[in-house]
């Protein structure tokens, strides 16, 4: 296990429950301050992806340790809002505009167009000399991911305004005397990172044609190795290269560009852990191509990733009782929910496939421990399906203390929204 202990999880789940979410604050920190030292020329801004794991402990934290927000909605950006963070530390980088865009940049919210309709309704909107400087989000021609789903650059991706429309770009903004200060691009989630440094110098190519950028925002995607034969992202090695050629624009354009980075899976992934029950254990075995399977009472509505992308975690069996030693067997782990897809052993990138792991014997009320899953897990649940009530979460205070930083969602909770018929 990543940063728990079996006593943990057993007093864990004996306090709060399963299934549950547990995040390390030790852990946390670790990425925080690895990613504020990443090389940097002229400066450095850190902002955290906050759809990665937007729960208010975690941003408070966060924003103590000096990090900024990315956020992708306007809701995000009242969420962060009310977890205590400075608005003038948050961009808005969405898909979809906010109702109350006018309202948020008033309050220091800085915005981050990413479609020529967003820059037009922006100078719409917001036509006062105090928020004419924007920043554009262009589509570099490339991008890089994980897997496609993951992939947010080149021509099949929707996100920013496309490399060869900045002309447009440019002549809206002087339509409504807005100005370019902030140049950003993202590639994707879980990115090769030599494709992530060519695509750096790739914005600074697109930069050098906006003389008024002084800021440029690379994104994050910075891969984080999960299982066995996965490799982190070494911050130190690409952005040595991003900060030599940050240099070497700057010895050609005189110009000395701020950097930005945008990272989410790298700050939480790592911190954060499931704690789940093993509820049954059941075989196929009778046919030849049968398998022993272990069903936890956690799953798609913890965690999607293995459903969306075939996504690997690593699993622990812990025995219910201490001491006992056990042999180990080979297992599909699958999920709660009444449905197929709901599988945490999916293969290497297709969620269409079983695989099995090698796992202690498993017996029914034993714990199961999912690591890695701090990123895109509580954020981006299947809460509800199947009428499951959403986890908590509880955090381990660096020392050694527990906090529940959401409580368990009731039935009534999940319903209270929904009107009946008179």
């Amino acid at each position: 296990m990543r940063f728990l202990s079996e006593k943990q999880v057993r007093e864990i789940t004996l306090k709060y429950g399963t299934p549950v979410y547990v995040y390390s604050e030790a852990v946390l920190k670790q990425a925080a301050e690895s990613l504020l030292a990443f090389p940097n020329a002229f400066g450095l801004t850190v902002r955290f992806a906050m759809k990665a794991c937007p729960n208010r402990a975690i941003l408070q934290l966060l924003a103590q340790w000096g990090l900024q927000i990315d956020a992708s909605s306007g809701f995000e950006v009242e969420r962060a809002i009310m977890a205590g963070v400075a608005p003038h530390t948050i961009q808005l980088t969405s898909q979809q505009l906010t109702a109350n865009l006018l309202g948020l940049v008033k309050k220091g919210m800085r915005f981050n167009a990413c479609s020529l309709h967003q820059l037009a309704e922006y100078g719409r909107i917001c036509n006062n000399s105090r928020w004419r400087e924007i920043s554009l989000r262009v589509n570099p021609g490339l991008g890089s991911g994980h897997c496609q789903r993951t992939n947010v650059g080149g021509p099949s991706s929707s996100f920013g305004i496309w490399k060869d429309q900045i002309d447009l770009a440019q002549d809206s903004t002087q339509r409504y005397g807005l100005k370019i200060t902030r140049l950003h691009t993202h590639i994707g989630s879980g990115s090769d990172p030599e494709v992530w440094v060519k695509v750096a110098k790739m914005s600074l190519a697109i930069a050098e044609q906006l003389p008024d950028i002084i800021v440029l925002n690379l994104g994050g995607g910075y891969k984080v190795g999960r299982i066995e034969g996965e490799k982190t992202t070494d911050l130190q090695v690409c952005g040595q290269a991003v900060q030599t050629a940050f240099e070497e624009f700057a010895a050609k354009t005189g110009r000395k560009l701020h950097l930005e980075i945008e990272p989410g899976t790298y700050v939480v992934a790592e911190a954060g852990s499931i704690v789940a029950r093993v509820i049954d254990v059941v075989t196929t075995k009778p046919d030849p191509d049968g398998y022993d399977f272990i069903k936890v009472d956690s799953g798609m509505t913890e965690n999607l990733r293995p459903s969306l992308y075939g996504a690997q975690h690593p699993i622990t069996i812990v025995p219910q009782l201490p001491d006992e030693t056990r042999k180990t067997r080979n297992y599909v782990v699958v999920g709660h929910c009444c449905e197929s897809g709901d599988i945490l052993t999916p293969a290497a990138g297709n969620p269409e496939t079983v695989a099995t792991r090698e796992l202690t014997e498993a017996r029914v009320g034993d714990f199961a421990v999912v690591d890695f899953t701090g990123a895109y897990c509580a954020g981006m649940p299947g809460a509800g399906y199947n009428s499951f009530p959403a986890a908590p979460e509880v955090l381990i205070r660096q020392g050694g203390t527990l906090q529940l930083i959401r409580q368990r969602q009731t039935l009534k909770q999940l319903v209270e929204n929904e009107i009946g018929l008179n």
